[in-house]
């Protein structure tokens, strides 16, 4: 039973009009028509009709209280969140030294001058050492568990190396080359002497991965450029290493393992007839990758001096500011002396001597200890106050987030910091992650929510709330049981997708490492002891629409189409797809009627003739199936729109 709402004035018109002629006699005796055709008696009505409007209102609890609530217990909207891309850059020549590019180097897009948008600057995270690599074995390792050492074959042989040493050329044979050294995040070149007798192969798609070992499996490598035809004949091939490369072990050998690994063939895909030979290979270093975010690292800066009064707060020049890092605080300089304050989350365990601040991302506000009187009459500092005069500075800080920091692929291309031997840098794919800050219309709609569990992860409810709470990068959740019992539960995480609907591919809902990290770390602090906890991606089920509907007279059917298959994108998406809009609900079939329903009421279509379903494979990019009425969905899956095609006669 919810909590009864209390009357702030509970005077109703006829109350207000009974209480007015009753002190007519007190303050005009002389007036003794009191009926309702008397002038002074219409008057007294108005005003208590307009009275009664007042009241109405003060009875209603204004958005502006209700705001003010929400500060005084803690709730804030959140911070925006970062953007994040892997920065490529490349030499300007082959050398033989390592070349540094210091973390925080700066790389912005270009302005654009016509529609005056600044330029987005990107800063790495960590320090990238481009080394040149030094390759030191060479391994074939065939399927069956046989492993023979070529590296002498390799340097000295004249007849070269087969790649793949089964007879029968079995898919995951592979020929491993062993580094020295880490090649984590860097760009090197292959240059490869071999002849054409892997014949049969296309050589711009030949069935060839290369990979290496991250210390749990292999991961693929990207192919920049492939002049080889596949290991078929003399030339370069250009391989981006992933940022993870860990030492291992093959045939008795340790080191950091690349390998290329022979694939099945896919379907009308020619695959070899016989292995091809390499007779020598040679590796170079031509450039790195390295993580960056959409930040701008900004000097200290003095914000301001205190006057010795509680509760005293101070902004920065630019924001959002981002989460601080090692050497990013808050200084307060009182003469000769300079003192480094501590950042809290809020002032709650602050006694009057603890020198901490708060420090709010979304504002860039700096706040200081407030007095606060309790019920009892005490009254309590929370956190010291910086002495009257004292100097208010911050040692730097870093600016940026938001959706303007996703930015599409080769469009981060400039230098602003400059790095000796370094002549150019590209992101190779789209930035992602960048999220605004929250709307106050979404704290106010999150507060109670937070208020009511404690912070607690119960039940179903509360995991998925703390889900969303854990970054603005998650879109949506779903917890369920995945166990007996309640001690192992299922979160399955939408994330957030910045993109046009009909650009959506099953990619962009994965979850990234750094975003997986930060649920798993947010839950960990509210989960009850004993509770393990599974986060995963839901299955993605692609359907695929074939239709044959009939356009007005008049209306370009290419217009018409576009419409149509616009519509069909926007109602199966997992973020604003379904009925309301909201994202296709778990649990919910899609059926040809609905789509039929849906098709109608787009602009131009007079009626629809047939509509037809089928399960659509979003990795190989085929049609499954007949087509069906209905397509069923499990508890774990979600509908995502793909390859729909519409006729329109």
């Amino acid at each position: 039973m919810p909590l009864p709402t209390p009357g702030l004035d509970d005077r109703t018109f006829q109350s207000i009009v009974d209480e007015a002629k009753r002190l007519i006699p007190r303050y005009a005796p002389e007036w003794t028509n009191h009926n309702v055709s008397d002038p002074g008696v219409a008057l007294i009505e108005l005003f208590a009709w307009m009275s009664e409007m007042v009241l109405y209102r003060v009875n209603q609890v204004p958005e502006r209280l209700y705001t003010h609530f929400l500060n005084m217990v803690g709730i804030e909207p959140f911070p925006p969140s970062v953007a994040r891309a892997d920065l490529t850059f490349w030499l300007s020549a082959v050398l033989e030294a390592p070349v540094v590019v210091p973390a925080n180097t700066q790389v912005m897009t270009a302005a654009s001058a016509a529609d005056g948008a600044d330029a987005v600057v990107f800063s790495t995270t960590e320090e990238l050492v481009i080394a040149p690599p030094v390759l030191e074995a060479a391994q074939t390792v065939q399927v069956a568990g046989t492993v023979d050492n070529v590296w002498e074959d390799l340097r000295f042989g004249t007849e070269g190396v087969r790649a793949f040493a089964s007879p029968q050329l079995s898919p995951g044979d592979a020929l491993c080359l062993g580094f020295h050294d880490s090649l984590a995040g860097m760009v090197i070149r292959l240059v490869v002497e071999a002849q054409a007798e892997g014949i049969g192969v296309d050589p711009n798609r030949p069935p060839l991965a290369w990979e290496v070992w991250n210390g749990g499996g292999w991961i693929g490598c990207t192919v920049h450029q492939d002049s080889t035809g596949g290991l078929n004949r003399a030339g370069e091939i250009v391989l981006l290493v992933p940022v993870e490369h860990a030492p291992s072990t093959v045939g008795n050998q340790a080191a950091y393992w690349l390998r290329a690994r022979l694939l099945a063939p896919l379907p009308g895909q020619p695959t070899y007839q016989a292995s091809p030979r390499v007779r020598g290979l040679s590796v170079e270093a031509l450039g790195g990758t390295v993580l960056a975010e959409h930040a701008e690292q900004l000097p200290g800066e003095v914000i301001g001096r205190s006057d010795g009064t509680p509760g005293q707060s101070f902004v920065v020049s630019r924001t959002p500011v981002l989460p601080r890092r090692t050497g990013e605080h808050v200084l307060v300089r009182d003469g000769d002396q300079e003192t480094i304050w501590r950042e809290v989350e809020d002032f709650s365990l602050a006694g009057p001597d603890d020198r901490v601040y708060v420090w709010d991302g979304g504002s860039g506000i700096v706040r200081f200890g407030p007095r606060v009187r309790y019920a009892d009459g005490t009254v309590r500092q929370h956190g010291a106050i910086p002495r009257d005069s004292a100097r208010i500075e911050v040692s730097g800080y870093r600016h940026g987030g938001g959706v303007r920091g996703n930015v599409g692929a080769r469009t981060l291309t400039l230098m602003r910091t400059t790095v000796p031997f370094v002549n150019a840098v590209s992101n190779l794919g789209r930035a992602s992650g960048g999220v605004d800050a929250e709307t106050v219309a979404e704290a106010k709609e999150r507060g109670p929510l937070t208020l009511r569990t404690g912070q607690r992860a119960v039940t179903v409810g509360d995991f998925e709330r703390l889900t969303l709470e854990a970054s603005p990068e998650v879109a949506r959740a779903r917890c369920q049981a995945a166990g007996p019992g309640n001690a192992h539960v299922q979160l399955l995480v939408v994330p957030q997708v910045r993109r046009e609907v009909g650009e959506h591919h099953l990619d962009d809902y994965a979850i990234s490492p750094s975003l997986m990290e930060t649920i798993t770390a947010h839950l960990d602090q509210h989960r009850i002891v004993g509770t393990a906890i599974e986060v995963s991606t839901p299955y993605y089920q692609g359907v695929s629409v074939v239709a044959l509907v009939h356009g007005d007279p008049g209306r370009p059917p290419a217009l018409v189409q576009q419409r149509a298959v616009d519509a069909l994108d926007r109602y199966l998406n997992p973020l604003i797809g379904g009925a309301d809009g909201t994202g296709w609900p778990f649990d919910a079939d899609v059926n040809a009627a609905t789509v039929t329903q849906l098709l109608e009421s787009v602009e131009g279509v007079e009626r629809v003739e047939e509509v037809l379903l089928y399960e659509f494979d979003l990795r190989t990019g085929r049609r499954l199936g007949a087509a069906r009425d209905v397509i069923r969905l499990d508890r774990q899956s979600l509908f995502l729109s793909a390859a729909h095609r519409v006729v329109v006669r």
